[in-house]
């Protein structure tokens, strides 16, 4: 079998943290292919490579065509990619990233499976929303009531700053182009913060589908970690770019909140975010090396790879 160019497969430790990775890239009408640690991409224009490593999620939109050696340097590297729809706007399918650390994984179980500390996490997201307020004793519904008086608050208020018409959201993925230019905009920018959030989730470990203000869809968690975003992001960006007519909104747009994202340093926070709902301040920093265990209902974690029949044997 001939020797095969390239990176070797990297230790986990050896990959970038996803914190210091750039935001998302989107690629549509392409061919991908490897070219050693990069990621060549070739369209009508000519090749662009993208270093691997360098990267957290890749949207794929129509017309792309991986080769399995891209995609064989995409799982070393730990990126997530996400097919999606022409704009961006359709989620269809995800490939996970690399991770082998289950720490927050098992809390976020923990925590999800306890109605009490489900309910500490939602109010925690609430509470990033509220900095000002304690809503430590308010119910799931008071809530919901106040989230929604805010996010209404806001349409009212940007469409009265970019002086831009606003009747309410519509989401039809099956017909994007129906929808008016605020809508197509918030459509093609929460598709990006949903794809940044599931890049992060994905790296870290968790579970997109256990989530605690969304429940029962394989992505409730992304929603979660997305929301806390939304009114200083997306809804912003999308009045913007209907002031501004832009001829395809939904590239203008995704560009434009490629740049906040960054600028905002909005993958830092997630991270940390994350973190801080599933560790509520008594976890300490990870250690990304491999980590396996065997499961012991009295002695709690033991090594593996050790055999344990005498103490099996006994009694």
């Amino acid at each position: 079998m001939e020797d095969r160019a390239g990176m070797e497969k990297p230790e986990i430790q050896a990959l970038p943290r996803v914190q210091d990775r750039m935001t998302f890239i989107y690629l549509e009408r392409c061919k991908i292919n490897r070219d050693n640690g990069a990621i060549s991409v070739r369209d009508e224009k000519g090749v662009t490579h993208i270093p691997a490593a360098a990267i957290s999620v890749l949207l794929l939109g129509p017309g792309t065509d991986v080769t399995h050696r891209a995609m064989e340097l995409i799982g070393d590297a730990g990126v997530t990619v996400i097919w999606v729809g022409e704009h961006g706007v359709r989620y269809y399918a995800y490939g996970r990233a690399l991770t082998n650390h289950a720490t927050l994984l098992l809390r976020q179980a923990q925590l999800v499976s306890n109605e009490k500390k489900h309910i500490h996490v939602a109010r925690m997201m609430y509470q990033m929303r509220f900095p000002d307020e304690d809503v430590s004793k308010l119910t799931m519904q008071q809530l919901r009531g106040r989230e929604g008086s805010r996010i209404r608050a806001l349409y009212r208020e940007q469409s009265k700053k970019w002086n831009v018409s606003w009747k309410r959201r519509e989401y039809r993925p099956e017909d994007y182009d129906a929808g008016d230019p605020v809508n197509k905009a918030l459509s093609a920018g929460n598709t990006c913060l949903y794809g940044l959030a599931h890049a992060v989730i994905c790296a870290l470990g968790c579970s997109p589908g256990l989530g605690f203000v969304h429940v029962g869809h394989e992505l409730s968690f992304v929603y979660d970690i997305a929301d806390l975003y939304k009114a200083e992001i997306t809804i912003p960006i999308a009045f913007e770019m209907a002031a501004e007519n832009a001829e395809d909104i939904g590239s203008a747009t995704r560009r434009r909140v490629r740049d906040e994202l960054k600028k905002g340093k909005v993958l830092d926070r997630m991270v940390h975010d994350i973190k801080t709902l599933l560790s509520d301040g008594e976890m300490e920093e990870e250690d990304y090396k491999s980590t396996l265990y065997l499961w012991d209902n009295v002695q709690g974690e033991l090594e593996h790879g050790v055999s344990y029949a005498e103490a099996g044997e006994e009694g």
